[in-house]
């Protein structure tokens, strides 16, 4: 029983660690989801709602004929309920900066005969996204993965319309999660307004809108 709780207790040190260098790293580099670990980010969180799709997407207030940009999409797990939610009239543009990401959303789009997404491999900050483009942008637990993420988040302002939502989720499962406030303090200093805040400290989704007059 002592060899056991001792391990146990190994185990659990060692992942918080590993949890605690790969936050820290994250903030020089690029260190996004491993792709051979996609299939953790096709579930949903047991834990937590708020990073559920149905509680993101229900939430994003989606409509007919909407554009909508899934950054760092990852295997599609928000990219098919949002294209569904816009309708074949509507877009969705899931972005990703790794290749067999892309390919896990691509094959499951084909699969569910989702014609309305166009998928493309590039980072946030490197000025890929059109201007004034998208009505609504998503950031599921992506923000923490991004070196630059003051970068990030003034291309996903300068993408979005007039009046676009911004949808950023974190989950303190995630060992690159980002507090509100650090959150907001980014946003909010580029320009954006909070418009709505669902959750709690550890797991939540905010809601920031681009100011019509910018």
């Amino acid at each position: 029983m002592a060899t056991f709780t001792f391990v146990t207790l190994c185990a659990i040190f060692f992942i918080i660690i590993v949890f605690a260098v790969w936050h820290l790293a994250s903030r020089r580099y690029s260190l996004p989801c491993p792709v051979w670990l996609r299939w953790m980010v096709e579930l949903d969180n047991p834990f937590t709602r708020t990073n559920r799709a149905a509680f993101i997407t229900e939430h994003l207030e989606l409509a007919p004929g909407m554009t909508v940009l899934d950054a760092g999409c990852g295997p599609g797990r928000l990219t098919l309920p949002v294209a569904r939610g816009v309708g074949s009239q509507g877009h969705v543009v899931a972005m990703d900066v790794q290749a067999g990401m892309l390919e896990r959303a691509r094959e499951k789009a084909r699969l569910a005969d989702l014609g309305n997404i166009t998928f493309l491999q590039a980072a946030l900050g490197d000025g890929q996204l059109p201007k004034n483009h998208f009505d609504r942008a998503l950031l599921v637990t992506v923000l923490g993965e991004i070196p630059d993420r003051q970068a990030a988040l003034k291309e996903i302002l300068t993408a979005l319309k007039p009046g676009g939502i911004l949808s950023i989720t974190e989950v303190i499962f995630d060992p690159h999660f980002q507090r509100r406030g650090t959150v907001t303090r980014l946003a909010c200093g580029l320009g954006f307004r909070e418009k709505a805040f669902y959750g709690n400290c550890i797991a939540y989704v905010l809601h920031f809108v681009k100011p019509k007059e910018i």
